[in-house]
């Protein structure tokens, strides 16, 4: 008969113990691990924002909605004017820049044009010039006649327009997340 400690001393010697050289990489696998590790992390937090910035633009489409200007009453004949609107599909976050703003000029009676703010050029935002009947980007200096075409400088097509209607006297357009080249 044994006693517990020779049991004990017996089970010791029967342990199975790690081939230590096995378990312990040597510096060169150490560091290849660690590197692609590393670069595996930083290519992840890479491409995620780019990954769901896709997957947020295929699957969120809002389509084009009609904002409403105003009645057509309150435009006169020939002249041009900015027109200030909430954009449909602002987010909370956007605060000031949820506002958007549109050229409406009155051609005739029931005729009407909209064009956008921005420069074919660069995006800048294009000023009217009532007196020479001229819209003009103050940055690099691109003309546009009264009807949106290009007089002069870098712009390389017309000034944007927007679709327009009227609806029970209302002038209305259409707003999407990208203007249609006109």
């Amino acid at each position: 008969m044994t006693n517990c400690n020779d049991c004990q001393q017996h089970r010791d010697s029967q342990r199975i113990l790690p081939d230590w050289k096995r378990v312990f990489v040597n510096r060169q696998e150490f560091l290849k691990l660690l590197s692609l590790t590393l670069g595996g992390l930083i290519s992840a937090v890479a491409v995620i924002p780019g990954f769901a910035f896709l997957v947020n633009y295929l699957f969120t489409h809002s389509g084009d909605k009609w904002i409403a200007l105003g009645p057509k009453d309150k435009f006169k004949e020939g002249e041009t004017v900015d027109v200030v609107f909430d954009d449909p599909a602002a987010q909370p976050w956007d605060g000031c820049s949820a506002r958007r703003s549109v050229w409406l000029r009155r051609d005739e009676n029931d005729k009407f044009t909209a064009f956008a703010i921005t420069c074919t050029h660069l995006g800048c935002p294009v000023k009217w010039e009532a007196g020479p009947q001229l819209f003009m980007c103050p940055c690099h200096g691109g003309v546009y006649y009264n009807n949106g075409d290009v007089a002069g400088g870098p712009p390389p097509r017309p000034l944007r327009r927007y679709p327009i209607r009227i609806k029970d006297d209302v002038i209305e357009i259409s707003v999407g997340q990208f203007l249609p080249e006109t």
